[in-house]
């Protein structure tokens, strides 16, 4: 629509005052809510058809005997998965809420012609970096300890330096766009190929449950102040006690103050000031959840990436938000955008996720994703939202409600820093192929970046220094999925039936008018 000149987006649901407290609901029927939409997407997926090979026919799902291999190694050497139902329990709070529906619901949740069996519920045993360590060790018996429900049945996946971030980047798939998740398709294939013909996955659930620090601005410009006690002085405590833990929430609630008073178009024209400036000093790379969550107090910031792009591509980016601020001054609450921002990239980067890691004949499912459950998400009041340890309190209910209250002491305990030592392991092994894909990149021919700024970079990170790895992620699997678009142009027609054309080599013929 147009107001006063300028064309503006409207949103399909009805706006809400920015000076006076939109109605929300009461914390327990949000929860009831979230609650009854995530056990109707597990019954609508265990209740759909499902596909199951025939024993019978040539395509069989045992051939015959192999030595030293079993029915389940021979299928998984094949690339296929376990017919039935299947998800991850890895000891996080998302997955392990789908894999205690799944096999709690009445019925059999495996049930396939008439055959019944259990749930697989796969645990990823990462041997490479975390062997050995008393938090992953915990981790694993929490798993261990929800698997010993009768309707489960524990798989548990151990790999070493073969599934590593960055390895097997020679047999990835072309995707419908890039990501970060080609740099870890291995690793999550690995894991996918233990798991059943219909698989759960709990992505998603920390963009649809968790609060952005953005809220706190929300907070604030509801005239909520008496919410913001309990999330910054855990942010006080996050990092641990040191001179400066005084001065944390007067620091939080500040950023969140100038953050709620800060208008949209305002925001923006500053993020492209910074771009065009190139100051990314605010952007955390080796800071704790205090420096983070500062950082991710505003309308619009520098992306992990951004630090390597050139100066000319900063600043088509810089103009190109100046020009959606000047656009588009449109309104809103800066929490509620940032957290529909994530919850946007977390749905793309699933659907690369998907592409990238396929296995044959499997399906993967991600209830957090349907529009059912992220509706119900979203109607959870901001002030229970921002609780330290809001999501593993949600689920709780969530499955309490369900019928499922005996879990292992420390279940819903985040797991710190245990991509991050992967990602660095996986960088420390693969670091010469890396340095041989940016020896020409296509991405330094389009101009956005120096082949020798990456390079050193790499050689960096890959010695621990640091560095916004997910930044690096993004660089490499770009121009990855760059060469490998290249090397697919031209070969979709084969034989000598199909002559290799351009397409309007001859030219437009003008066609007659019709008198």
């Amino acid at each position: 629509m147009l107001r006063t000149g300028s064309s503006e987006i409207a949103s399909y649901e009805p706006p809400t005052s920015l000076a006076v407290a939109a109605p929300q609901l009461a914390p327990e029927q949000a929860v009831d809510g979230v609650r009854e939409a995530l056990v109707e997407a597990v019954r609508a997926r265990l209740a759909a058809p499902r596909f199951a090979p025939d024993p019978d026919r040539l395509d069989r799902l045992d051939p015959g005997p192999v030595p030293g291999m079993g029915p389940a190694e021979r299928r998984a050497a094949r690339g296929g998965p376990a017919p039935g139902i299947g998800a991850d329990l890895s000891g996080g709070s998302a997955s392990g809420t789908l894999a205690l529906l799944a096999a709690g619901l009445p019925g059999q949740p495996g049930r396939i012609n008439g055959h019944g069996e259990r749930l697989l519920a796969v645990t990823f045993n990462d041997l490479a970096t975390h062997g050995g360590q008393a938090q992953h060790e915990a981790e694993l018996e929490r798993a261990r300890g929800i698997a010993e429900n009768p309707r489960l049945h524990h798989v548990v996946v151990a790999a070493g330096d073969e599934a590593l971030p960055y390895t097997d980047l020679d047999a990835l798939p072309l995707t419908d766009e890039p990501g970060p998740a080609l740099t870890v398709a291995g690793r999550n294939r690995r894991r996918l190929l233990s798991g059943g013909a219909d698989h759960f996955v709990g992505n998603g659930a920390r963009q649809v449950l968790d609060a952005h620090p953005a809220r706190l601005a929300d907070l604030l410009m509801d005239r909520r102040r008496r919410h913001l006690l309990r999330p910054v002085t855990a942010l006080a405590r996050a990092d641990g006690p040191s001179a400066h833990s005084v001065l944390v929430p007067f620091t939080v609630y500040r950023a969140a103050r100038k953050l709620a008073r800060t208008p949209y178009a305002t925001g923006i024209a500053e993020a492209a000031r910074r771009l065009m400036e190139r100051q990314f000093a605010d952007e955390p790379v080796a800071g704790g959840a205090v420096d983070a969550s500062l950082a991710a107090l505003a309308w619009c910031r520098p992306g992990p990436a951004a630090r390597w792009l050139t100066g000319e591509a900063l600043a088509e980016v810089s103009v190109r938000l100046g020009d959606a601020a000047l656009r588009s001054p449109a309104a809103g609450r800066p929490g509620e955008r940032r957290a529909r921002a994530a919850l946007a990239r977390q749905a793309a980067d699933h659907r690369v996720f998907e592409q990238a890691a396929e296995v044959r004949n499997q399906r993967l499912h991600a209830p957090f994703l349907d529009n059912q459950v992220v509706l119900a998400c979203r109607a959870l009041p901001d002030t229970l939202r921002v609780q330290p340890g809001a999501r593993a309190a949600v689920l709780r209910s969530v499955l309490a409600g369900a019928g499922v209250r005996d879990l292992p002491p420390g279940w819903g305990a985040a797991a710190q820093h245990t991509h991050t030592a992967a990602v660095r392991a996986g960088l420390r092994a693969a670091v010469g192929r890396l340095l041989h894909l940016f020896d020409a990149p296509l991405l330094a021919d389009a101009g956005l970046i120096e082949a020798r700024v990456v390079r050193t970079a790499l050689r960096a990170a890959a010695e621990g220094a640091p560095l916004p790895l997910d930044g690096l992620a993004e660089l490499v699997s770009t121009e990855l999925w760059l060469r490998r678009l290249l090397a697919r142009r031209g070969s979709c027609w084969t034989g000598a039936e199909a002559p290799r054309q351009r397409a309007l080599a001859g030219g437009v013929v003008p066609r007659a008018r019709l008198s």
